[in-house]
């Protein structure tokens, strides 16, 4: 009775009251941007209340995978959102780096940001792939062994 409360109370928080509070820290971010005052922390405010939501519902995704009573509900909830960061996040955020190093090395935005290093998001990407291949390559071990020795 008080998990099925705390879920509907999680639910409520994260799929209806932090969407909507970020739809109002974007407006007073624009307000504040227009006029006088500081607008950045509203800015982060609303995308953190969006990350907060996100996280939320990709936890209630990761751990409605398996039955409640599994004993491994909280491994495999872990293992999955794992899985999903190294082999969706990291290669998206690898290609993203490569695209800002090659406009680093063009010369792209260099009298906006200064001082930048190239190679840093060349190093980036590449640690992005190989983590990513890393973690499939520890999958596809594990697979094989599933099957017993043979």
């Amino acid at each position: 009775m008080l998990e099925d409360g705390i879920l509907n109370l999680t639910n409520w928080l994260g799929n209806v009251i932090l969407p909507t509070l970020a739809g109002l820290f974007f407006a007073i971010a624009i307000v504040r941007f227009v006029g006088p005052g500081q607008h950045q922390n509203w800015m982060y405010a609303g995308f953190l209340s969006l990350m907060v939501s996100g996280i939320l519902r990709a936890l209630e995704v990761f751990s409605s995978q398996q039955a409640w009573d599994n004993p491994d509900l909280y491994w495999m909830s872990l293992m999955n959102l794992v899985n999903w960061i190294c082999n969706v996040m990291m290669p998206l955020y690898g290609v993203l780096q490569i695209v800002v190093g090659i406009m680093a090395v063009a010369g792209v935005g260099h009298r906006i940001y200064q001082g930048g290093s190239w190679m840093r998001h060349f190093a980036a990407a590449a640690g992005c792939f190989m983590l990513s291949g890393m973690v499939r390559l520890a999958e596809w071990f594990v697979q094989q062994g599933t099957g017993g020795v043979s």
